[in-house]
C-alpha cells in the first residue's frame, strides 16, 4: 500500500512539469483550393464590374502560390506582379499599400525596398481571420494600387464567413 502511495504522489508531483513541456510541433491553419479560387474569382469579378482586366494570386502564410487567375485581357506582366504582391503582403504580414507608405526613402523600413519579389504598390492584401493568418490574395492590372486593392479586399470579402470563427 505504500508503494501505491507513493506513486501516486510522485505522479501527482510530476504531472505540472509534465503539462508545462513545450509541444514539438504546432498546427497551422491553411485555405483549401477552393476557399483560395473563391477568393480569387471574387476579386477578379470586382476588377471587372468596374471594367478591369486583372491577374489575381492568392498565396499560403509562406508565400507559395495557390491560385492563380489571368483575366483574358490582363497584361503578361501582371502574373509575376500579382503573385509578388501577395508574396509581399504574407512575407511581411501587411498590406502592400501600407508597406508602401511606411518604405519610403527616409523611413526606417525603407531598406525592405530591395529585397527580391518584394512589391510595395497597392494591390497585396493579408488573409486573415479568427486569429489566424491564412495567406494573402494580390491583384494587378487595375489602373492603380488602390484599384487593385480595392479588388484584393473584395476577394476576402467573399471568403469571410469560411474563415471568421
Amino acid at each position: 500500500m505504500r508503494h501505491v502511495v507513493m506513486a501516486v504522489a510522485s505522479l501527482c508531483l510530476a504531472l505540472p512539469v509534465w503539462a508545462q513541456t513545450p509541444a514539438a510541433t504546432f498546427q497551422v491553419k491553411t485555405l483549401t483550393p477552393e476557399t483560395a479560387l473563391m477568393a480569387a474569382q471574387a476579386a477578379m469579378a470586382a476588377c471587372r464590374d468596374q471594367g478591369f482586366q486583372v491577374g489575381v494570386a492568392v498565396v499560403d502564410r509562406s508565400g507559395l502560390t495557390q491560385v492563380f487567375l489571368r483575366d483574358r485581357f490582363a497584361g503578361a506582366h501582371t502574373v509575376d506582379v500579382a503573385t509578388n504582391k501577395a508574396w509581399t503582403a504574407a512575407s511581411f504580414r501587411t498590406s502592400t499599400l501600407e508597406l508602401a507608405t511606411e518604405s519610403q526613402p527616409g523611413k526606417p523600413m525603407s531598406g525592405i525596398r530591395s529585397t527580391p519579389r518584394m512589391l510595395a504598390v497597392g494591390g497585396g492584401v493579408v488573409i486573415e481571420g479568427g486569429g489566424s493568418i491564412f495567406g494573402a490574395i494580390g491583384v494587378s492590372g487595375a489602373p492603380g494600387g488602390d484599384a487593385d486593392d480595392a479588388c484584393a479586399k473584395a476577394g476576402i470579402k467573399a471568403i469571410a464567413d469560411k474563415i471568421e470563427f
